[in-house]
């Protein structure tokens, strides 16, 4: 399934999308309805009236995370671009939810707070139901499914800060979507060819076979440290390509639009907006 998060007209819910319309659902999100149980969607579906894609506004799938945990130096070209060893444990830090962006949403930041502003194209994992202290054998069963995600990063302030939260958290710095594909549609993440545009130019393009740390290893690392909740997201990483190890580094700009595109997914566009 293809479920999707919309505004239509004053009102925001959850959605199927099926072609070119999408069937509105009786929950406000795709996070409350992931709460409720996927199980419901196709029922409640059938009665739906179906509304045209070209009517309503995407939103983020989730529009507030409780947890966005991110893995840093999870494709081996990244590691490489660095000239760093991949590291044997996963590389955890997190990006705040307020940083969530929607799709066709703007990106935005203060230069007087940053000048280099990055891409990263991202496989993201939401997860399903409670988990805690999971298997990597047990690990898909907590998985409600996959979107795109844009790791938006001010490489000057995480290399000034030592650490990488604030550099990654800016408003605007999570664009995710444009749908979230549940397990059914999608039951291996690891085959999926992914790729990022930047003003049409292809900057980044490798698949998600290449991750170092597999969607089950991640849930069974982090779970084996705190509560993963539904609707949390973990996103796995970027491959090779970023902006600011390319020579010479080239950073974001006010009018540039931004692709992030996973086979199976979707293509996930952005535009770069005016400073604030």
């Amino acid at each position: 399934m293809r479920l999707m998060t919309f505004r239509y007209r004053n009102d925001i819910m959850a959605g199927l999308e099926k072609g070119d319309a999408v069937l509105p659902l009786p929950w406000p999100d795709v996070k409350s309805l992931i709460e409720s149980g996927l199980d419901q969607v196709l029922e409640a579906a059938a009665a739906a009236h179906p509304i045209p894609l070209t009517d309503v506004q995407r939103l983020a799938p989730i529009l507030k995370p409780g947890k966005i945990v991110a893995v840093g130096l999870n494709y081996l070209d990244h590691c490489l671009e660095q000239g760093k060893t991949p590291p044997e444990e996963p590389t955890l830090f997190t990006k705040f939810s307020t940083a969530v962006n929607h799709p066709d949403g703007e990106i935005r930041w203060d230069p007087n707070l940053t000048s280099q502003v990055d891409y990263e194209a991202e496989l993201a994992v939401v997860i399903g139901k409670r988990a805690y202290r999971v298997s990597e054998e047990d690990a898909y069963a907590y998985v409600a499914g996959y979107t795109c995600l844009n790791d938006v990063t001010a490489r000057d302030l995480q290399w000034r800060d030592k650490q990488w939260v604030r550099g990654k958290s800016l408003d605007t710095f999570a664009p995710m979507g444009p749908v979230l594909v549940t397990t059914d549609e999608l039951p291996d993440p690891h085959a999926m060819p992914i790729r990022c545009w930047v003003n049409g130019e292809l900057r980044q393009e490798s698949n998600t076979n290449q991750l170092i740390h597999t969607v089950p290893k991640l849930i069974a690392f982090c779970s084996r440290a705190f509560t993963l909740e539904p609707g949390d997201i973990i996103t796995t990483g970027t491959p090779g390509g970023v902006g600011v190890f390319r020579d010479p580094p080239v950073f974001l700009q006010p009018g540039d639009e931004v692709i992030v595109g996973i086979e199976g997914i979707g293509r996930l566009r952005n535009i770069v907006g005016p400073y604030l």
